[in-house]
């Protein structure tokens, strides 16, 4: 495959990614890259996010001077990913003639013209010069349409042995002197054009009578004296090798195509227009073909019907979910290369077999680490300081009942090779993501959520982790009143918010929605209706809280 084919892939996480999401997706950006895999068609591994970093994350990327991930709205193919053709503008004062001469040499029917910077300034198509061709009749079209000498010299292969060749026909119509001079001096008015043989008679009466410019036909040499009298009457002089039939059927030729063009209410797109968009717009047109324009509004190149076949799919791969409502929007329209994963098997499909690592592990990051050993890869000091960070967020640093000795075993020796110290930096790890006093509501609610959806039911689990009680009450009393109010714009049917104590391994869980709290309680048998449903010894959304609820939602 050709470099010019090769393709970016986007290596990234779910929504709201959480410290697991967002490390993990540069750590195996990073593996990707440095063992080349699919070197045959990919440029590059681009570590992406489909949401804002929470503040956990933002320290621990701070704390191992690592740039946060691209931020990608959504996958949709756009623009950009078609294969454009780059059919160069051309300018509107070329002739009709090199116009159609162009298109046969690039194989297109629709030439784009454009000014000096790059700025679209009209269109002009094959039908549109066959229109200019067969159906003018008018005789003074040429001096209408503004025609350059210039442009007449290279449509008859002509000469200008008078004149200024960059001087502009603009007033009179073109005559072909086929009578003798007695009948000429009725039909030849000033500025005329008159296309002639060698008859000196002719010549002479043409330029006395005012014309602007006469066209000797067959290369028939012009004597000095009619030189002169032309140069004392202002009158050109252009001499081709075409015979008189010939040169009047081809003069028409050489108008410019900026008289023609099409330039009002032209149908452009932009290189970030989605394709699922225009799809349809390009079907209600009657054109074949459609200008591309960049960011700064200037021409790139043209697009047709055909190139939406042949469409180009984002590629990605997905760490730490494997989940449609967590995938980044537009996920339906990408290509999924790989998944790496620990949760449970979810809704995603895909259209063809790909790699799936899933294992039941606490952390997508273990299975990173596990894969650089695969391939022999020496981990990075701040890739590894990465890794270690997102098993010590997820296992809640080990006290999370979703930990496994890989989970250990991985942290152990990150730590070695970061030269960080585990338990130090945990708790500064989590007092910065538990510090949201200066939070809106909707960012404390937003900064670690996830959407499940089991049957016909769906619901939203966001959790936040800290080591103080005070501070998880203060969240609880900020968050509480937002959700009330704003639960019917979140399109679920339940919210759960698992306001999680590391210390004191447990969580205290706020219920949102109609039926919400009885699927709760009946999910962790809590008789009695206590009036707040602590969890103790409950850590884990994935391994435990999730569980729980989606079996009682089955039943």
């Amino acid at each position: 495959m050709n470099l010019e084919r090769k393709v970016n892939v986007y290596v990234m996480g779910h929504k709201n990614p959480d410290t697991d999401s967002i490390c993990s997706a540069i750590a195996y950006a990073n593996l990707c890259n440095t063992i080349g895999k699919y070197s045959n068609m990919v440029r590059e591994f681009i570590p992406a996010r489909a949401g804002q970093l929470n503040q956990e994350t933002q320290y621990v990327l701070k704390y191992f001077q690592t740039h946060a991930p691209l931020y990608v709205e959504d996958v949709m193919t756009e623009v950009s990913d078609i294969e454009i053709r780059e059919t160069k503008g051309v300018s509107g004062d070329i002739s009709l003639k090199k116009a159609w001469n162009m298109m046969k040499e690039y194989d297109v029917v629709t030439l784009p013209i454009t000014s000096r910077d790059r700025e679209l300034e009209g269109l002009i198509t094959i039908g549109d010069i066959a229109t200019a061709y067969m159906d003018v009749y008018d005789n003074r079209i040429l001096s209408t349409a503004g025609t350059s000498y210039k442009n007449v010299l290279e449509t008859l292969e002509a000469k200008m042995i008078v004149g200024d060749e960059n001087a502009f026909y603009e007033n009179g119509e073109v005559l072909i002197a086929a009578a003798n001079p007695d009948v000429m001096e009725e039909h030849i008015h000033d500025g005329d054009m008159v296309i002639l043989g060698n008859r000196y008679e002719s010549q002479l009466c043409a330029i006395e009578m005012g014309a602007a410019c006469i066209i000797v036909c067959m290369d028939a040499p012009v004597s000095l004296t009619i030189c002169k009298l032309a140069v004392e009457h202002g009158c050109s002089i252009i001499v081709t090798p075409y015979d008189t039939f010939t040169a009047a059927r081809m003069i028409n030729q050489s108008m410019p195509i900026e008289h023609f063009m099409k330039k009002e209410r032209l149908t452009t797109f932009n290189l970030t227009d989605k394709t699922e968009d225009i799809r349809g717009i390009m079907g209600k047109k009657r054109y074949r073909d459609f200008p591309i324009l960049d960011e700064d509004g200037k021409y790139v190149g043209m697009i047709s019907r055909r190139n939406l076949i042949n469409l180009r799919k984002k590629k990605l791969i997905l760490v730490d979910h494997n989940e449609t409502s967590q995938a980044v929007d537009g996920i339906e329209f990408a290509d999924i290369m790989e998944i790496i994963d620990h949760h449970r098997i979810g809704t995603l499909e895909t259209l063809e077999p790909v790699l799936f690592r899933n294992q039941p592990v606490g952390c997508t990051a273990t299975i990173i680490f596990q894969m650089y050993n695969e391939y022999g890869v020496d981990i990075p000091k701040n890739i590894a300081g990465l890794l270690l960070a997102a098993i010590l967020s997820d296992t809640l640093m080990f006290r999370s009942p979703t930990c496994t000795s890989y989970d250990r075993d991985a942290a152990e020796t990150l730590s070695e090779i970061s030269g960080v110290e585990i338990e130090e930096f945990s708790v500064d790890m989590f007092a910065a993501g538990s510090d949201l006093s200066s939070k809106e509501p909707e960012e404390i609610f937003n900064q670690d959520r996830k959407k499940f959806d089991v049957g016909d039911k769906s619901f939203i689990v966001s959790q936040i982790n800290s080591m103080n009680s005070i501070e998880l009450g203060e969240i609880r009393d900020k968050i509480s009143p937002y959700l009330t109010q704003n639960l019917g714009t979140l399109n679920v049917d339940y919210v759960y918010v698992m306001l999680t104590n590391i210390v004191k391994e447990s969580t205290e869980l706020l219920c949102f929605g109609d039926k919400a709290r009885e699927v709760a309680l009946e999910a962790f048998q809590l008789h009695g209706n206590p009036k707040d449903i602590r969890l103790k010894g409950l850590v884990s959304r994935k391994k435990q809280l999730i569980p729980s609820l989606v079996a009682v939602l089955q039943s």
